[in-house]
């Protein structure tokens, strides 16, 4: 595990015209253009196979953006907790999306449509996309997912979904604002769990004694992003409290320590746990001190930036900025910060089939933008 200083801090631009910025880079002069506007805190968009967009909104919209024309909003979505950091959250294709249209939509579900007394929590839900121009309708919906404690807090949900090369679904789950729930092991907040596309728990899950079945990892606080690499390996940011933000690569059975060790201390002051380490507890790839609220995650394989292959791209919310991690093998050696100050909150970033990258903005005019060299 390293922290690094920026390699540059890039925080000078030059406006080249309206709706478009420029910063320089490791890789060159970058520009940032304004595809769409007018999205409603949008929280996750991934790419079709015929290079449209899906965007989620959190307040329960999931839309299609197609040459940056923003569609109606597609029919059929569930009824969303949309309250503090609750709302329609991720959005994943399923391998065979091109035949089937099956997507997988994360969200913050109300306890009485889960069936329960009270409160909210993380839900999944599959259905059938069925497109009509630029929108369309949900069919054959099942929620396949949803934690097994909901509780009032309208906070740390997670929740990215990631399809694993086999097919099945790695979920991250927040604390829920309740930090303990983390160390619970029969408890899935502050966690990953890995589930069959239709829920199921797969038979190779790590069944770690007194570990609910559901569990990948534990001792996670926030995991607001996560992407796989090319040999299946999982990566996930998540937000620490008063810095500890961390970028992780949770392996089967293990326990990443939150609360009991982080690089963060309580918003009061106070220090959180036992301190940075502990026997038996992983230690992050990568930490923030101070936080930068790191949201989406995303390998960068295009051709457009050839040195930055195979690096981590992330968004920063709090931190309003584009993050590069250098990886090399399974350490991250250096960060470069882009367009610091300038783009606003970035909560989801995803390496585009043209070989820029896309990112959406969380706020009342969310936008999407597309990072590409200045001469493409």
């Amino acid at each position: 595990m390293q922290v690094l200083l920026p390699v540059l801090a890039l925080s000078l631009l030059i406006v080249p015209a309206a709706g478009a910025q420029e910063a320089p880079s490791s890789a060159g002069l970058l520009r940032a253009e304004v595809l769409s506007e007018g999205l409603d805190h949008p929280w996750a968009l991934v790419f079709m196979p015929d290079g449209r967009l899906l965007v989620t909104e959190r307040s329960g919209q999931l839309r299609v953006i197609n040459d940056g024309a923003v569609g109606a909003p597609i029919t059929g979505t569930p009824d969303v907790y949309d309250q503090g950091q609750g709302g329609l959250l991720d959005v994943a294709l399923a391998p065979d999306f091109a035949e089937s249209g099956r997507i997988y939509l994360s969200f913050a579900e109300n306890a009485a449509d889960a069936g329960l007394q009270r409160g909210q929590g993380t839900a999944v839900m599959t259905a059938r996309l069925v497109l009509e121009g630029d929108s369309g309708r949900l069919e054959e919906q099942q929620v396949i997912f949803r934690m097994n404690r909901f509780t009032t807090t309208n906070r740390h949900f997670g929740s990215r979904v990631v399809v694993g090369n086999d097919g099945n679904l790695f979920v991250t789950l927040g604390d829920r604002g309740e930090q303990d729930r983390a160390q619970d092991f029969g408890d899935l907040a502050g966690a990953v769990v890995r589930i069959a596309p239709d829920g199921a728990v797969p038979a190779d899950n790590p069944q770690t004694e007194g570990w609910a079945p559901e569990l990948w990892s534990k001792g996670h606080r926030n995991p607001q992003g996560a992407t796989l690499r090319d040999d299946g390996q999982l990566f996930t940011v998540e937000h620490g409290a008063r810095g500890g933000d961390e970028v992780n690569n949770p392996q089967p059975g293990a326990n990443y320590g939150w609360p009991v060790i982080t690089y963060g201390e309580d918003y009061s002051g106070l220090p959180i746990g036992v301190g940075t380490e502990k026997p038996g507890l992983e230690q992050p790839l990568f930490y923030w001190d101070p936080s930068i609220s790191p949201s989406g995650l995303d390998f960068y394989a295009g051709d457009l930036l050839p040195d930055w292959q195979g690096d981590l791209l992330t968004g920063g919310l709090s931190g309003q900025v584009l993050v590069r991690l250098d990886v090399e093998g399974d350490e991250i050696v250096g960060e470069e910060r882009l367009f610091a100050g300038q783009l606003g909150r970035v909560r989801d970033v995803k390496a585009g089939p043209d070989g820029a990258i896309y990112l959406i903005t969380d706020e009342d005019n969310g936008r999407l933008i597309r990072v590409a060299p200045a001469a493409n």
